[in-house]
């Protein structure tokens, strides 16, 4: 007979941190949503509450998204206040490297998150969510039936091609060509299949080897402007394009912020792709696109509309996808801990 004793009613000390997460997954990719703990953010937009976090609080990004409560791959959803009238709330997503501007597998993630738990009510045969983000205003929409969320899409900031076909030159592989665009982030995309690149899984480290020394170079060699705020104005990740391993139209592999890998297809990615694909004329108003992951896993996408986005002809994408729960935390930090903030070891 065992001598343990299980102590179920244990509460930390006072002097410990405490932060209550939901974590989810969105199409292989990690979210945890940070719903009570973290503290309160100052601003009057998002971009401003995320230059209040990254100022005042990002040893607890760390310490959350970082080993040994999270990994180099992990990306987190901070639930705040809406600051705009019409919002139901608003995010500020993070990852390795720091807060994000927008995150597309976020929003989906979210979105089945707050209403999977009650935190905003589940209205059918679909209940319309709006939300601030760092990039602006997005709304989420999700599909309904007797009190079963079947599936999530959001309408996304407009989307938008900065350039075609540019050079650079990589050490090691010669010049390569690359588009520049924006879906709430800026990413370069990069045609796998011309450089001989699997985009398998086998091959993640080669796959974030190159897609950062294309990111740093890009970097180094452009300044990239966003038409309003500066604080948007970089590039966040490496996208590689290919053909589809499945029955999708192509596959996408996001290699962004500190060399993450996405395992969903990439919301903001494949959002910037219908602008791209819709610029290039390989894509009409309303035609749906489906986008793999390196997992496997998809979204589907389409132009809904034009617009204007400052001096850019832009779109609105809408991407669809799933997220699912996978458990309900309450994480610590002991303030005696030497690693209380994090590390990384890839």
């Amino acid at each position: 007979m065992s001598n343990i004793r299980l102590k179920t009613d244990w509460q930390p000390p006072d002097s410990w941190t405490r932060i209550k997460v939901i974590d989810a997954h969105t199409a292989g990719e990690p979210l945890r949503v940070i719903i009570d703990g973290f503290p309160e953010l100052f601003g009057s937009t998002i971009l401003e509450q995320r230059r209040y976090a990254k100022d005042n609080f990002d040893h607890l990004r760390k310490a959350l998204m970082w080993e040994p409560r999270g990994h180099a791959d992990m990306y987190g959803c901070i639930i705040t206040p809406a600051v705009n009238p019409e919002s139901d709330f608003g995010v500020l997503f993070t990852h390795n490297e720091g807060f994000s501007t927008m995150c597309g597998h976020g929003i989906i993630g979210v979105t089945k998150v707050v209403l999977e738990t009650g935190m905003l009510p589940m209205i059918e045969p679909k209940t319309t969510i709006k939300i601030d983000t760092p990039a602006g205003l997005v709304t989420s929409f999700a599909q309904i039936k007797k009190q079963n969320i079947h599936s999530i899409s959001f309408h996304n900031v407009p989307s938008f091609v900065v350039s075609l076909s540019d050079k650079i030159n990589i050490p090691g592989l010669g010049i390569i060509s690359y588009d520049l665009a924006f879906g709430g982030a800026y990413y370069a995309f990069v045609d796998a299949d011309d450089l001989g690149l699997k985009m398998t899984e086998d091959n993640v480290q080669n796959l974030i080897s190159i897609g950062m020394k294309i990111k740093q170079e890009i970097m180094r060699s452009r300044e990239i402007v966003h038409p309003y705020d500066k604080d948007m104005g970089f590039l966040y990740g490496t996208i590689f394009m290919g053909k589809a391993h499945g029955s999708a139209d192509s596959r996408n592999v996001c290699i962004f912020a500190g060399g993450e890998v996405d395992r969903s297809p990439t919301g903001t990615g494949v959002s910037a792709r219908m602008a791209l694909h819709y610029e290039k004329g390989e894509l009409e108003i309303s035609q749906k696109m489906t986008i793999e992951s390196i997992i496997g896993s998809s979204f589907s996408a389409k132009v809904t509309r034009l617009t204007k986005f400052g001096p850019y002809d832009a779109v609105i994408p809408e991407v669809s996808g799933m997220a699912y729960i996978t458990g309900k935390n309450e994480l610590l930090i002991d303030p005696e801990d030497s690693l209380k903030n994090g590390f990384v070891l890839r």
